[in-house]
């Protein structure tokens, strides 16, 4: 069973002006002179985190992780309410990413990603394809209408009825026909009584669900009440708009994508992005090598995941 790569420093960091008053957050670790890869990190507005480098092996890999506009270190960051959502689209991030590799002298990556950023790496890879050596996808989520609807309007609740009652608590009985419309409401009002609570209650509910098991320190992280506000905002946000894609383009649109060697990981009870979609993407996709992992839920860290991700990425950096 492959298991984390030691922990490593960044050799070089930096904040890349991508217009719009957006600064995002970059780093590079491992070997300079070796195989370029991006972590693209989920959410979307979770940011990145030291483990992130820890899937690619330091003496092979040339290691990019960035934090996205809002969140992480970038700047300005959605916490503040007065910080503008605006010009935080699918699309936006999809053009940030291609100016990165660009600023950083790369001529292709490989693109890893789980979550919020499978989807992100998807859209990157079906704009950009000359631009990705491979694909390593994680807990395949696309923002369809029925991916969105099992997790925020009721369909998880069958597994975890008594954390959905932490979700419900802030949002009045009437307004419960639409969550996301009425966290909307609540994420957007200026006042830090309303929109504080209601981003932990946010947090809460998908921190608690995203392991088989549940995990103190991941639920304690996604809880403070700063990375809340923000994680919550520029989730709702996207997921308002739909990621700003027509349903189900992503995997409609796997087709531009079956001249790029890739692998697709999914844990069996992932109750945050069900095997649904990386099923649906594998049908659509079979040039893509699949892995379902049957002891597994949603995060990247869980052992089975864990394990195939980096087999993974050991066999790309070959």
């Amino acid at each position: 069973m492959r298991e984390f790569y030691p922990e490593i420093q960044p050799y070089e960091t930096g904040l890349l002006d991508v217009g719009d008053g957006q600064q995002i957050y970059w780093e590079v670790s491992g070997n300079p002179d070796g195989k370029p890869a991006v972590y693209v990190h989920g959410g979307p507005g979770a940011g990145s985190g030291p483990a992130q480098r820890r899937v690619f092996d330091p003496e092979k890999y040339r290691i990019v992780l960035f934090d996205q506009r809002g969140c992480g270190k970038s700047l300005p960051h959605a916490s503040d309410p007065d910080a503008e959502l605006t010009a935080n689209t699918s699309w936006h991030l999809v053009a940030d990413m291609e100016k990165l590799r660009t600023h950083l002298g790369i001529e292709t990556w490989l693109v890893c990603g789980g979550s919020w950023g499978s989807a992100l790496a998807l859209a990157y890879a079906q704009t950009h394809p000359g631009s990705v050596s491979e694909l390593v996808l994680r807990g395949i989520f696309t923002l369809r209408r029925t991916e969105l609807d099992w997790f925020y309007q009721g369909g998880a609740s069958a597994l975890f009825p008594d954390l959905w009652e932490s979700f419900l608590e802030p949002v009045p009985v009437e307004e419960r026909g639409n969550m996301i419309r009425a966290y909307s409401r609540l994420l957007n009002d200026p006042d830090p009584a309303v929109h504080g609570p209601a981003a932990v209650a946010w947090a809460l509910w998908e921190s608690s669900t995203i392991t088989l098991l549940p995990q103190k320190h991941t639920i304690d992280h996604f809880t403070e009440e700063r990375f809340a506000v923000a994680f919550a905002r520029i989730e709702n946000h996207f997921f308002m708009n739909g990621g700003w894609w027509e349903d189900g383009q992503l995997i409609r649109d796997a087709v531009k994508l079956r001249d790029i060697p890739a692998v697709i990981v999914q844990g069996r009870y992932d109750a945050c992005t069900p095997a649904m979609t990386a099923w649906d993407l594998h049908t659509a996709w079979p040039e893509a090598e699949f892995h379902m992992i049957p002891d597994a839920g949603h995060a990247f860290d869980e052992p089975g995941i864990l394990d195939a991700l980096i087999m993974a990425t050991d066999r790309f950096a070959a």
